[in-house]
């Protein structure tokens, strides 16, 4: 099926073999890239008719249906194709080889000319150079893919200046998904990236240019769209000192709450007069920028030398007992839409369900989501100790400086890291008998409020 195009070979053409071998390493790893399948190499001096003779000879019937019936090789699938081999890092010899398979395949192999590798894959991938400074402190942006907070397809950086001139860098991001989701918001697809740095080329400049410095973000997105890209390269999360554009622009302008557009982007491009193109990354940087600064003219604003709003430490060892005095009460279901908009950043979030706060939760620091467990994803959910920790951890947006990462307990149907929900209870002046929601923000992403009672 997919011995076509570049990763096609005759095996049985001793006059194109070393080209051929070339194309079955790219296959090989293409299918491991992008293929659900689990695949040996063999050795081309295997008898393979015999061995598959044994395979077919214990295998149930409806498993060889397939089998003896002709199949036409897919298309190639050139952006995949692409992005093996940039993870490959092919020399300009295997790409001339893969060409030359190519133009084998199509029946071109006597044509005439040089083979040239396409430029996107030969030339080396270069980030574009950071401003140099000194500088104030930044704002950073990003756009994402699809659903997956770390599938960051654009940074923007507004750089401010002494004199608060702003300078903005911005570059694609290539992240090697198949799932596109939000083409039709930003613009930008799979074919904008096409030979743009991947994030492990660029994280290195902007930690760089970034570290220790006082990074703005407007909402809590970008920066746990930074972490989990972070995630998923096997990377460190930088240490900036995050703050949050949105809680300046709620201090700024007050009159602004519950106004339809709160202090989102949007809402405040039209207060402010601000001209930007909203949901690209180098503009909405430069914009939330621009609003600090207009906030700077209302009320100084401070630039302490240490992150604010840490996580409280985790507590020692697992709570595995509940109180006795812990009674549970189970709210009843309340009528309201299953989707709302965020009035600050305009995303989609879908309510997962409300819970009421007991005493129990207060002083143990733990929320129960047992009346709507089942809809969190079953891959999240583990035992009730860490070592039977779940495979993957969702995100909880819960107000602080960062999202927490946290695995969910089966057993007591809580979330299981629980530092964070002392200072979160606290922020809040949650009392028993109050309510916390619970809503999906995207693929894995979470965000918890307390419920505000109608006066």
């Amino acid at each position: 099926m997919y011995n076509t195009g570049r990763m096609w070979r005759d095996r049985d053409d001793p006059t194109t073999k070393a080209d051929g071998d070339i194309a079955k390493a790219l296959r090989n790893a293409f299918i491991a890239d992008h293929c659900r399948a689990i695949w040996l190499p063999l050795p081309d001096s295997i008898d393979i008719a015999q061995l598959e003779a044994r395979v077919l000879a214990i295998a149930p019937a409806h498993v060889v249906a397939w089998n003896r019936r002709g199949m036409d090789p897919y298309e190639e699938p050139t952006d995949l194709v692409d992005a093996t081999i940039r993870r490959l890092g092919l020399g300009a010899h295997e790409l001339a080889s893969i060409e030359r398979q190519h133009k084998r395949f199509l029946g071109l192999a006597g044509s005439a000319g040089p083979i040239v590798a396409p430029a996107f894959l030969a030339r080396p991938l270069e980030v574009k150079p950071f401003p140099k400074g000194p500088f104030r402190f930044f704002a950073l942006d990003v756009e994402t893919a699809n659903n997956d907070r770390g599938s960051i397809c654009q940074i923007g950086v507004a750089c401010v200046r002494p004199d608060n001139s702003i300078e903005t860098w911005m570059t694609y991001v290539d992240p090697q998904v198949d799932t596109w989701v939000f083409t039709y918001l930003h613009g930008i697809s799979a074919r904008t990236v096409r030979g743009a740095p991947t994030f492990n080329d660029i994280m290195p400049v902007l930690r760089a240019a970034l570290e220790g410095a006082v990074v703005y973000q407007h909402s809590g997105f970008d920066r746990s769209a930074i972490t989990a890209a972070c995630m998923r390269s096997s990377i460190i999360a930088p240490s900036w000192q995050w703050r949050d554009s949105v809680n300046v622009a709620r201090s700024a302008w007050p009159e602004l709450r519950g106004s339809g557009g709160g202090h989102g982007l949007a809402n405040l491009k039209k207060h402010l007069r601000l001209e930007f193109d909203h949901h690209d990354a180098g503009e909405d940087a430069r914009a939330a920028a621009e609003i600090v600064l207009l906030a700077e003219r209302r009320q100084p604003i401070t630039f302490p030398s240490v992150p604010q709003g840490e996580v409280s430490p985790e507590p020692a060892g697992d709570f595995n007992l509940l109180e006795d005095f812990d009674v549970i009460v189970e709210s009843e279901p309340i009528a309201r839409p299953e989707i709302r908009q965020d009035p600050e950043c305009g995303r989609a979030l879908r309510h997962i369900g409300t819970t009421q706060i007991t005493q129990g939760n207060i002083d143990n620091n733990h929320i129960y989501l047992r009346g709507f467990f089942e809809r969190f994803p079953e891959d999240a959910v583990g035992g009730s100790n860490r070592a039977s920790a779940a495979p993957r951890e969702i995100s909880v947006d819960w107000g602080g400086a960062t999202p927490v990462m946290t695995d969910l307990d089966g057993t007591k149907k809580f979330f299981r890291a629980r530092g964070w929900i002392r200072e979160f209870f606290a922020r809040n002046g949650a009392k028993a008998g109050g309510e916390v929601d619970v809503e999906e923000i995207g693929a894995y992403s979470y965000r918890v409020n307390i419920r505000r009672r109608e006066p």
